[in-house]
C-alpha cells in the first residue's frame, strides 16, 4: 500500500475460499476477505479454520486485506 497508512487488524480464519485466499472474521463480528501474497505461499498452506491472523486493510476499503502474519492462540 504505497503512499497510505494500512490499518492493522487482527481476525480469525473462517473459511478457507481458494489457494491464499480466506474468509476472516473479526473480533466486531464483520466478516471480510483476507489474501496472501504469491510469495507467502507457505504460510497461505499453513492456514486454515480457527487460526488466528494478522491482516493489513486499506483505510479505504475494509472488505478485504492481505494476511501478514499467523497469530498464537
Amino acid at each position: 500500500m504505497s503512499g497510505e497508512r494500512a490499518i492493522e487488524l487482527e481476525g480469525t480464519i473462517v473459511e478457507r475460499l481458494s489457494e491464499g485466499a480466506f474468509r476472516v472474521e473479526l473480533a466486531n463480528g464483520h466478516r471480510m476477505v483476507g489474501f496472501t501474497r504469491l510469495r507467502d505461499q507457505d504460510l497461505a498452506r499453513a492456514l486454515g479454520p480457527g487460526d488466528r491472523v494478522r491482516l493489513e486493510v486499506s483505510p479505504f476499503d475494509f472488505s478485504s486485506g492481505c494476511v501478514r502474519k499467523k497469530l498464537e492462540r
